[in-house]
């Protein structure tokens, strides 16, 4: 067996109403100056959490005009802002950008490095302010993950930070946190977790230590993200989504994803098209073009979604595909990219971009050409 390095916070606690574990646990460790980085329909959530350690004599300052997809520069804004606060500790508690922002701005803000120059693997040169995620959507996964995706403007491209000392010292996984979250972002988040899952367990880097989490992810989440969307307050749902994309977040780090994410990112930078629905739509004609080249892997993500059982591994994992090509539909993911207003003149453009990503793009288990992404990409009109 190949090593492999399993990266994830030193304390994860899930369960529905564990923000008050937060809460809690916060006050015992004698902070006083807290970063709160949110989102504005978040804030009730929150708000009896807030007074409680408001009460207690932590200072606390909310930060909650966070862009779906933010951008370097958004980032450095809010960076000056932590730091004209004196913040001495720092929580993320939202969707994937508002914790991807949580966790630069803790090892950022007392750096001096730029964020800039820390684009890719391995360049943070060392741990910042002490922080918690609480992730409100399943997901992205990012409150166990050492990743952290902003959109570099300087070249339209959504970019990765990645390092060990972007893991959060706590992730607090609370579905209850999840329970108003709309149905169109319920299905965007939800395939962008399965997405995950999926590419973690058909990757070139793929691993038995972590294949467990992956194929887990992958059966609460094809079971159970239709009947979120369609009820918003089926709680045995929203918590094995919240599981599933924890599952998901947990592959990130040792064996990450692949060509769907690479080719996302285009449609992100240059369109602000939100990650969750830009994996989602390009899932489908990805799992296509990567099936011959992990035929058994994909047969297992078939059955693990529930799919139909084939003559052989060619039939189980086309019935897989088409599984999952029905999933996209009936949750509500547009089919087309005209459907996101991207024109097919675009395409060129998205390919080239793609190419830029080959940190993700080595992962694939099948080589992805230029020519390869186009076609991808031109299935979708």
């Amino acid at each position: 067996m190949k090593p492999i390095t399993i990266l994830q916070p030193q304390k994860i606690v899930f369960g529905t109403g564990c923000i008050k574990n937060f809460e809690e646990d916060y006050l015992k460790l004698g902070y006083k100056r807290l970063f709160v980085l949110t989102a504005p329909p978040i804030i009730p959530l929150i708000e009896s959490t807030i007074d409680a350690l408001t009460k207690a004599g932590v200072s606390i300052e909310v930060f909650s005009n966070i862009l779906a997809e933010p951008s370097l520069g958004d980032f450095n804004e809010i960076l000056k802002v932590a730091r004209e606060f004196g913040a001495d500790s720092v929580v993320g508690i939202g969707g994937g950008s508002v914790l991807d922002v949580a966790k630069l701005v803790a090892a950022f803000v007392g750096s001096d490095q730029k964020a800039e120059d820390c684009f890719g693997t391995g360049f943070i040169n060392k741990k910042g302010l002490w922080l918690a995620c609480l992730p409100t959507t399943a997901g992205t996964g990012s409150e166990v993950s050492p990743n952290a995706i902003l959109l570099d403007e300087r070249d339209k491209l959504k970019k990765g930070i990645v390092s060990p000392y972007l893991l959060a010292d706590v992730a607090y996984v609370d579905p209850a946190l999840t329970m108003t979250v709309p149905s169109k972002v319920t299905a965007d988040t939800g395939m962008d977790a399965l997405t995950h899952c999926i590419e973690a367990y058909t990757n070139k880097f793929a691993h038995p230590a972590v294949d467990i989490y992956a194929i887990q992810g992958i059966r609460l989440i094809a079971a159970n993200l239709l009947r979120a969307v369609k009820d918003g307050n089926d709680v045995e749902a929203r918590e094995a989504l919240a599981l599933g994309s924890l599952y998901g977040g947990l592959v990130l780090g040792p064996v990450n994803t692949a060509a769907v994410h690479a080719l996302s990112y285009p449609l992100g930078g240059e369109f602000h098209i939100p990650h969750g629905l830009s994996n989602a739509i390009l899932l489908p004609s990805v799992m296509k073009f990567n099936r011959p080249a992990n035929l058994k892997k994909y047969a297992e993500v078939a059955v693990a979604c529930g799919a139909p059982v084939g003559k052989d591994d060619d039939e189980t994992a086309q019935n897989g595909v088409d599984f999952i090509c029905e999933l996209s539909k009936a949750v509500g993911i547009p089919q087309k990219l005209t459907d996101l207003n991207i024109p097919q003149s675009a395409v060129d453009g998205m390919a080239k971009a793609a190419m830029e990503v080959q940190r993700l793009l080595k992962n694939n288990p099948r080589e992805v050409t230029e020519q390869d992404a186009k076609d991808i990409y031109n299935s979708l009109y």
